[in-house]
């Protein structure tokens, strides 16, 4: 399952030094606009406790984690939905992923220049979001238009779409509101969907804060500000200091978490911001555990055994019989899938099956 979020903000917010720490892909890092030009793709694996529990009780021959994709899209700037800077590339590569990450500073340092001659994190949110509306709202004014020749044949779907775009435009983008602002019903989802809409995925605010802020936040004033806008739009903000996790980034196992000791943290903004996304996608980890490989697998919430076994190979899927299934608490209470078996805990499964975070599965199929 290849799901991407997109890293966005303003130029020399962090953008690209946060990418780095987290995928050490090396994208270009520079104190000037635009050093980012064409999106930097990195896979990160999640992090995930359970795997290792289950890699200590099984003992296979290989552990292999689940993944995520961020893509690093190069800085937007004020009037990029007009062009403005490398607008339009921009845009169109946001519209490729499928939720966003806005990266603000919160720190103010007179050797990195800011876009805007001054650090204001409200301002820089604006605007990005403006250009993010502005280029929703030339969209669905054009397709609008092109649906009006169809309304006087009666044509039910164009009216349906007509209609729907008439409601986004008057109940957020006219105001300058996102369209993830408004309700949609299930069925109103699936047109909406088509229209590729920029402003209706989801978001995550990356504050990027100075080292020391990170065990005080309260002090931070631009954390503080950004935090109460998140919470008027029920978005998640995830704080991280971008020059310490390149820092902790070049570390491994002991020496990485007795550096997190050092500085009183539990674990690094990196890993926080992971987890937030593959959170903030709706996206749930199952897993299969034998002595070859204990692997950890995505699906989407509400997947069925069926379509989750076909992450694995489309066969599996096609030939799916049954799915045996054990949760992963009840599988390290047992302390083995003998004794998950003899206590009644293993469960036969059919294709009606919706799978739950944490299941452990093992797939019954016949091609």
């Amino acid at each position: 399952m290849s799901l991407k979020c997109g890293i966005v903000g303003l130029p020399n917010v962090g953008k690209s030094t946060l990418f780095n720490a987290i995928t050490q892909a090396g994208a270009e890092s520079a104190n000037y606009p635009f050093c980012t030009i064409e999106p930097n793709v990195g896979v990160v694996t999640v992090p995930d406790n359970r795997l290792d529990k289950l890699t200590e009780l099984v003992v296979p021959k290989k552990t292999v984690p689940t993944t995520f994709e961020f893509v690093d899209i190069a800085g937007l700037v004020k009037g990029a939905s007009r062009g403005e800077g490398l607008g339009n590339k921009f845009l169109s590569h946001i519209r490729e992923v499928d939720a966003i990450a806005q990266v603000v500073r919160c720190f103010i340092d007179d050797d990195i220049t800011h876009v805007a001659g001054k650090v204001d994190p409200l301002n820089d949110i604006e605007v990005i979001n403006l250009e993010l509306v502005l280029a929703d709202l030339e969209s669905l004014e054009r397709r609008q238009e092109r649906l009006s020749s169809k309304l006087k044949s009666q044509d039910k779907q164009a009216k349906m779409e007509y209609q729907l775009i008439q409601r986004i435009l008057d109940e957020a983008l006219t105001q300058g509101k996102p369209a993830r602002s408004i309700s949609f019903t299930d069925e109103e989802m699936k047109l909406v969907r088509f229209f590729h809409l920029l402003t209706i995925k989801p978001i995550i605010y990356i504050t990027n804060v100075g080292e020391n802020d990170l065990i005080d936040l309260e002090e931070n004033v631009f954390f503080q500000q950004v935090k109460s806008l998140a919470a008027l739009e029920n978005a998640t903000v995830v704080p991280v200091s971008a020059k310490l996790e390149s820092e902790i980034a070049e570390l491994q196992g002991d020496e990485k978490q007795l550096f997190l000791e050092e500085l009183g943290l539990e674990e690094s903004g990196l890993d926080k911001l992971i987890r937030a996304s593959y959170e903030l996608l709706g996206l749930r980890t199952y897993f299969t555990a034998g002595v070859q490989e204990v692997r950890a697998w995505t699906v989407t919430a509400d997947t069925k055994a069926p379509q989750a076994a076909g992450v694995i190979h489309t066969d599996f899927e096609r030939g799916f019989i049954r799915a045996e299934v054990v949760s992963y608490q009840d599988l390290v209470t047992s302390g083995s899938m003998v004794q998950a078996k003899e206590r009644g805990k293993v469960r036969l499964e059919g294709k009606e099956y919706v799978v739950q975070d944490g299941d452990i599965m093992h797939f019954r199929f016949n091609v």
